[in-house]
């Protein structure tokens, strides 16, 4: 037993400096967030957006949106898109065999007859039934095609894109009015961007109008709170700090823009991940770094794409296992970055990080808590490894959340009502008893899913944006 416990305490040292690592690592990025978003404040100033799109400087976009039994969000969301403040865009939807009513209210709402378009088939793709035009919106285009999956239906829409950029927005997603012309400015006034992604934020419970959100509410549903904290901790600032360190290893297949020649050279989204779109920039920065070419990917917490996220547990579970599923093939599909210098930072410190702590994470995090667990169940008392691993595991954990909300409040300021901040801070606090080790137990699943092959995309439920 003596020996066992010495193993334990062994464990529970090396769990206490893997947490004081991997939370001390996100704080920084959070700081380094913070400045980066300082600088792009300021460069928002110096920039005068409404004349650049004015100039002929601009590009045009294609704006792809793929939609799978989407019939309750995809005409809010198709209007979202056409009212853009954009001066030249096409916006292609692309029905992937939905089994509800999603193509006829395509048709009904939007007046769709058949196309002349030509289909090109740069990528492979499941069969194209049809193509259709709208007679009352001439920058409309829907594909009607056989289901092959998102990455499959985003392949068909760059198929069919005729302009320079392509942005994929998800089907149950709105953007900011001026969102498109922020993540696209970039493009128009350095040649080495290729990528650019925008930051997500939740619009369960928001007041929506004319497609665009026009009240920003709080969920009163716990569930949503918590995803509300990781939103502004992955997206807001986690991805701002990994952009700031020319890192970038994922731009959200809900809103991000790329350059269509690039996509094709590198052959579309992979059809054979459920993570397609980190795949996707893994693959772009592997072939600009063989290619030798100086490059940029880039992310902006400015322009702002609104989504549902789950509002039930089973369907939150199935969600967050296939996004571990999707990261750890994401990975292994493209191993040959892993601690190779040719890749620079990316290959020495950010892709071994998302393999040992994003991937294997969950596997160190749950031992953990077993491990000191039964430290305290053998000796019966509190001893300082216990002390240092609440402190490691916990507080900081805590304080990592809090930063984000207060950058939060000193950059965007979004949530404007005093109860909804100290909402969020309660349940800064509240997430790292329970909901936390819940999640790390939803990866560590995600993680069996990805081992034992699983394929399925798994459960998701759609509602109504609300008025």
């Amino acid at each position: 037993m003596e020996n066992f416990y010495y193993f334990l305490l062994v464990f529970d040292y090396f769990a206490v400096l893997y947490f004081f690592l991997v939370n001390g690592t996100y704080i920084f990025l959070n700081v380094k967030a913070f400045f980066s978003i300082k600088n792009y404040w300021t460069s928002r100033e110096i920039i005068d957006i409404e004349n650049l799109f004015q100039s002929e400087f601009y590009k045009p976009v294609s704006i792809i949106i793929p939609a799978y039994n989407e019939e309750l969000t995809i005409v809010d969301n198709i209007i979202s898109i056409l009212s853009l403040q954009y001066p030249e865009l096409e916006v292609i939807v692309v029905n992937d065999g939905s089994k509800d009513n999603t193509i006829e209210e395509l048709k009904d709402y939007f007046s769709l007859v058949e196309s002349s378009r030509t289909y090109r088939d740069d990528l492979a793709t499941q069969p194209v039934k049809k193509v259709y035009d709208s007679l009352d919106y001439p920058n409309l285009v829907v594909i009607d095609k056989e289901n092959g999956g998102k990455a499959d239906s985003l392949n068909a829409g760059i198929n069919i894109a005729q302009f320079p950029l392509v942005c994929n927005i998800d089907a149950d997603s709105l953007i900011d009015d001026q969102a498109l012309q922020k993540i696209v400015e970039p493009f128009s006034r350095d040649w080495r961007v290729i990528a650019a992604g925008g930051t997500i934020r939740v619009a369960n419970e928001c007041g929506i109008k004319g497609g665009q959100v026009k009240k920003v509410r709080l969920s009163k549903k716990p569930i949503v709170r918590f995803q509300v904290l990781e939103y502004l901790r992955a997206f807001l600032f986690g991805r701002v700090g990994w952009a700031s360190l020319n890192s970038l290893l994922i731009i959200s297949g809900a809103f991000g823009v790329f350059k269509r020649k690039y996509l094709l050279k590198v052959g579309g989204y992979s059809t054979r991940t459920v993570g397609e779109d980190m795949e996707l920039v893994l693959k772009l920065n592997k072939e600009m770094q063989k290619s030798d070419r100086d490059y940029r990917v880039l992310f902006f917490p400015d322009p702002v794409c609104w989504t549902q996220v789950p509002e039930e547990i089973k369907i939150l579970s199935s969600q967050r296992r296939r996004w571990q599923r999707g990261l750890g093939q994401s990975l292994l599909m493209n191993k040959e970055i892993f601690f190779n210098k040719n890749y620079g930072l990316l290959g020495l410190f950010t892709y071994p990080f998302y393999f040992f702590v994003e991937l294997l994470g969950p596997v160190i995090e749950i031992l953990g808590y077993i491990s000191i667990i039964l430290t305290v169940v053998i000796r019966g008392r509190i001893n300082e490894v216990v002390i240092l691993f609440f402190i490691t595991a916990i507080l900081m954990g805590v304080l990592l959340s809090i930063l984000s909300l207060f950058f939060e409040e000193m950059t965007f300021h979004k949530y404007t009502k005093l109860k909804d901040k100290l909402s969020l801070v309660f349940y800064a606090f509240l997430e790292n008893f329970g909901y936390r080790q819940l999640h790390t137990f939803w990866r560590l699943r995600g993680l069996f899913d990805l081992f034992s092959k699983k394929e399925s995309w798994g459960s998701q439920k759609r509602k109504k944006f609300n008025d």
